[in-house]
């Protein structure tokens, strides 16, 4: 894989399309050292964004909740997204969107600090050997905290330390992934993704109460209500999962994976589960919504504009 700060392309950054290798910060932002930085991960589809403006939302609520002033709007981040991918030439795609503090200032408290924004998009084709033949995960060595010690509310730089760690962890061992329990002891996330338990024809995934409601999360629960399935939102308990028949992760870049072992337990890629993944993979296309258009249900898709 082509390091990322030695790739060609265009990157948008505060306000304006620039080389890709030129998009650069000072080794003294503040956002390196504090984590002072909010961030988001999207998908194109045939030119277009899933969710377009349910994503610049979130970005600008995790901004809040930071307290990171953003100096652009939700809608005009959204447009800047379409021109990062039209300038680019990409239709199917990952983009990351973040904002963060700069190098006016170098403390704890850094108010006077710039806020940058900055919008990447590249080449991201999907895993379909994972999609086929599912993940491996074992147990994180870390817990998600209690929701009263951090906000857990903003998809936030800093929130992702146990994450990056537990990854690490369970690479190291021979695994895809790691699956967090929260300071309960029940279970919580994978380090990018939700998760969510089949049985029979009832879907059970873990209370976002401590850890992002994700917006392909969102989505997935609408399709297994469309198909008939009872979910169940609830606190699930590490012993419960050798009750279930299926396991899956959820998430943007993930989409929907499947999971075939968490530890010593095993799951089956059960016939409801292929039907959600062609459902979702059918969903991610649609479009009839026009550029950021919310549906009553919350769902939307951004269309690349055509060139002048």
């Amino acid at each position: 894989m082509t390091p990322f700060d030695r790739r060609d392309g265009w990157i948008w950054l505060d306000g304006a399309l620039r080389p890709w290798r030129e998009a650069r910060l000072h080794v003294l932002s503040h956002g390196l050292h504090y984590a002072s930085a909010v961030f988001e991960g999207e998908r194109a589809y045939g030119g277009r964004v899933f969710r377009l403006a349910n994503h610049g939302r979130r970005l600008v609520r995790s901004a809040e909740i930071v307290d990171l002033g953003l100096p652009h709007t939700a809608a005009r981040l959204d447009e800047a997204v379409l021109e990062t991918l039209e300038a680019n030439g990409l239709t199917e795609a990952y983009v990351r969107r973040v904002a963060w503090r700069g190098s006016e200032q170098m403390s704890v408290a850094a108010r006077q600090a710039k806020v940058h924004v900055a919008i990447a998009a590249w080449d991201w084709p999907g895993d379909p050997v994972a999609a086929r033949h599912g993940l491996s995960l074992t147990w994180a060595p870390y817990r998600r905290p209690p929701p009263d010690s951090l906000p857990w509310q903003a998809k936030a730089a800093g929130l992702y330390m146990v994450n990056t760690l537990s990854k690490h962890h369970a690479e190291a061992a021979g695994h895809d992934d790691a699956m967090l329990l929260d300071w309960r002891g029940y279970i919580a996330e994978a380090t990018g993704a939700n998760v969510f338990f089949l049985r029979g024809r009832q879907l059970h995934t873990p209370v976002p109460d401590c850890f992002l409601d994700g917006i392909t999360r969102q989505a997935v629960i609408l399709l297994a209500r469309a198909r008939g399935l009872e979910v169940f939102e609830r606190q699930i308990k590490p012993a419960e999962i050798a009750r279930f028949e299926g396991c899956f992760l959820t998430g943007s870049a993930a989409e929907i994976l499947p999971v075939t072992a968490l530890g010593a337990q095993r799951f089956a890629i059960p016939e409801p589960l292929r039907r959600l993944m062609a459902d979702y993979a059918e969903l991610v296309r649609e479009t009839e919504a026009a550029p950021g258009e919310i549906t009553p249900e919350g769902a939307g898709v951004g269309a690349i504009r055509p060139s002048a």
